[in-house]
């Protein structure tokens, strides 16, 4: 009698992954977290500034800071909660391909960013743009989407690096940081035109081709060492 096939790479991180969602909207503690974290930052350039409205360059650079710093809160609880609840040794000695931990924990992160964005941009909105939105903002979605396949790669990489250190909220900054520093610029660099006082879209295509080579070469890399990171 033959054993029963263990699931697919996408089948596997898909029950990952609805284990994680189901988890984090029971609890919603690392979502309730960033959101207050991201209002707070805001809060503070808003006084810290003493302006009501930012354009521009600094505009893009204060959004996407305070996304990269809040981002480093979902990054230091995404493998912590798996090993401190037992249920990371449990996915090592399940029959199935290291990469579908790799693809759920990558899936949770972008989709994780991707509402903490929606609901930052609202913020910064009320908070320091002011009311000048227009639909030249709706360029933003691909620069968002390229940031966050990147953030959320290096992330989970970082995250399982870390997962084991006493030192983990010290470590996670450390390491992403430098890593997340060019795509942020690429991101900054791209949405800039798109806060200035009369935003306009110029081509982007520069910017969002070398996001997607940065995050290509991180998707490789990522697949190749996982699964010897999670071993060791």
């Amino acid at each position: 009698m033959t054993g029963r096939k263990p699931p697919g790479v996408f089948a596997a991180a898909a029950t990952i992954l609805r284990k994680d969602l189901r988890l984090e909207l029971r609890t919603l503690e690392t979502l309730t977290a960033t959101l207050i974290f991201t209002t707070s930052t805001f809060v503070v350039f808003h006084f810290a500034l003493s302006r009501d409205q930012l354009d521009g360059d600094l505009a893009a650079g204060v959004f996407w800071v305070t996304i990269l710093f809040a981002s480093a809160l979902t990054i230091n609880r995404l493998l912590a909660n798996e090993r401190s609840q037992g249920g990371y040794e449990a996915l090592l000695l399940s029959p199935i391909d290291r990469n579908a931990l790799l693809v759920a924990k990558v899936g949770f992160l972008f989709l994780a960013l991707t509402v903490l964005e929606i609901f930052a941009f609202a913020a910064y909105t009320l908070l320091l743009l002011g009311p000048g939105l227009s639909t030249e903002m709706l360029a933003l979605i691909p620069v968002c989407l390229l940031a966050n396949l990147g953030l959320a790669t290096i992330g989970t990489i970082v995250s399982a690096l870390a997962t084991d250190s006493n030192a983990r909220e010290l470590l996670v900054p450390l390491m992403t940081l430098p890593l997340f520093t060019p795509l942020l610029i690429a991101a900054a660099e791209a949405t800039t035109p798109l806060l200035a006082i009369e935003p306009n879209v110029v081509d982007l295509g520069q910017w969002l081709g070398m996001m997607a080579l940065y995050d290509a070469v991180f998707v490789l890399l990522a697949s190749a060492i996982f699964e010897y990171i999670v071993e060791d």
